[in-house]
């Protein structure tokens, strides 16, 4: 992976760092987000499951994926220590059960209040998710950087 960003930052002078990094959260926030969406759907749909309840397993498959991916490909985040480790696994974490609440509490709203559909109202949240993922994973979580 570091020899194709290599290539493409040396190919492409508009390429830089950052847009890397934009471009690989938004290819692995994808592929964790039709994690997200498609556990969600298996669970509430074809095993016919509360949606709350498919919707907490569905955080905690995408959550799993998500820290692993964006850890080693999109931030490429290097903890030396176990120090370093723990604060770090502990805020990604922590940020994204933050944003799990604003994912139930929308799930909620659209679903029970409104009368959405669940998959779509899924798809709906995970944008808002999503942004706030980003924000939180760049600012705050990843800070310590490879080299």
């Amino acid at each position: 992976m570091d020899k194709l960003k290599e290539w493409l930052i040396k190919t492409f002078p508009w390429y830089t760092e950052n847009l890397h990094s934009i471009m690989m959260y938004l290819v692995m926030g994808g592929f964790t987000t039709l994690i997200n969406i498609v556990s969600f759907w298996f669970l509430a749909s074809v095993l016919n499951w509360d949606y709350r309840v498919a919707n907490t397993i569905a955080w905690i498959l995408s959550v799993l994926f998500a820290y692993l991916t964006n850890k080693r490909y999109v931030f490429e985040s290097y903890t030396p220590s176990l120090r370093d480790k723990l604060r770090e696994a502990g805020s990604f974490f922590g940020f994204r059960f933050l944003t799990y609440l604003v994912d139930m509490l929308l799930m909620v709203v659209f679903i029970s209040m409104l009368g959405i559909n669940e998959t779509w109202s899924k798809i709906w949240v995970n944008v808002v998710v999503l942004v706030l993922n980003y924000v939180f994973s760049k600012w705050i979580i990843f800070r310590i950087r490879k080299n």
